[in-house]
């Protein structure tokens, strides 16, 4: 049985990644750990929480020592927006949580999982089908902070033998955790929007296509890689996953078939837009379908009506 440590466990993808696998491994074998915010509901009352800072190398140390952690999924970022306003924060927490944690992985061994990003990319990188293996030249600290993440996890792998695995995520889309200063945030965010106000004013502009995934799917990509065979992968960090690919018009066009009255207007955020424009299209996920079954199961259809069918009931409730 797995021993799990998920630091960043309260945010948007944290909270949900660590209620399945309590549900997989067992309630008392997966430890929510947070820096500030406590843990609320079903995440602090299905299995036990400590503190712990990605920054602090001691409290990390501390709580794989007193759990026994064989398995560290670190999710501890500022994302690609707010990195930009804070480039020092994003950095000391990308790449100083992140060597923290494999330092202790290394000293206690620990798998490690660390999410990258489509914000890895930049210039000079092909925007449709943008291959596995290709150039990366991010603009952002998030990006640089993502493309030297994954080259110290490789480093730590080949070096010292930590068994680091990680997917580079494209935008996620949730109902439970609202996102926090992503470029991809209008995804999420034109969801509550057409549900409380039948109306979304988008920071992107039309035609800018990114590839998206739902929670769900993102979700089973981080556990299905730390569950493979070790012997069929060739790349380790990181490989590209995605399941849909849609432009502003595209999921307003949708959201329009369940809310006929739903409107979009446009007002662009000129540093978001700079940041998705340098961003694929579209990624080419063959190495991860090949290397270890990667299939997605949620489209933007399927997505869409499961959306607004939670935040309507959430909205109904008086929740949102």
């Amino acid at each position: 049985m797995k021993n799990i440590l998920v630091i960043g466990s309260v945010g948007q993808i944290g909270s949900e990644l660590t209620l399945e696998l309590r549900k997989r491994y067992g309630n008392g074998n997966v430890v929510a750990g947070y820096r500030s915010t406590l843990p609320t509901g079903e995440l602090l009352e299905s299995g036990p929480a400590e503190v712990v800072d990605a920054t602090n190398a001691q409290q990390i140390a501390d709580v794989v020592k007193k759990y026994k952690i064989d398995t560290i999924y670190n999710l501890a970022a500022i994302l690609s927006a707010v990195g930009e306003s804070k480039p020092q924060v994003a950095w000391n927490i990308g790449i100083g949580g992140l060597m923290n944690c494999l330092e202790v992985a290394r000293e206690y061994g620990c798998a490690v999982s660390t999410p990258s990003s489509i914000g890895a990319f930049g210039g000079g990188t092909p925007l449709d089908n943008t291959p596995q293996d290709t150039i990366m030249r991010p603009q952002t600290m998030y990006g640089v902070s993502k493309v030297a993440g994954e080259l110290l996890s490789d480093y730590y792998f080949k070096r010292f033998g930590v068994d680091t695995r990680s997917v580079r995520y494209p935008g996620i889309i949730s109902n439970v955790t609202l996102p926090g200063g992503g470029t991809t945030d209008y995804a999420v965010e034109i969801y509550y929007e057409a549900i409380k106000h039948k109306k979304f004013t988008c920071p992107l502009g039309a035609g800018t296509f990114l590839d998206m995934m739902y929670m769900p799917d993102a979700i089973e990509a981080a556990i299905d890689l730390m569950e493979a065979d070790p012997s069929k992968l060739k790349h380790r960090n990181s490989f590209n996953v995605t399941a849909m690919s849609f432009d502003p018009e595209i999921i307003a066009a949708e959201i329009k078939k369940h809310i006929p009255g739903f409107e979009m207007t446009y007002n662009v955020d000129p540093m978001k837009q700079a940041i998705a424009n340098s961003w694929p299209n579209s990624m080419d996920d063959s190495a991860a379908r090949h290397e270890w079954g990667w299939n997605p199961k949620w489209n933007l259809r399927a997505m869409t009506e499961d959306m607004l069918k939670v935040i309507g009931e959430k909205h109904a409730k008086g929740l949102i």
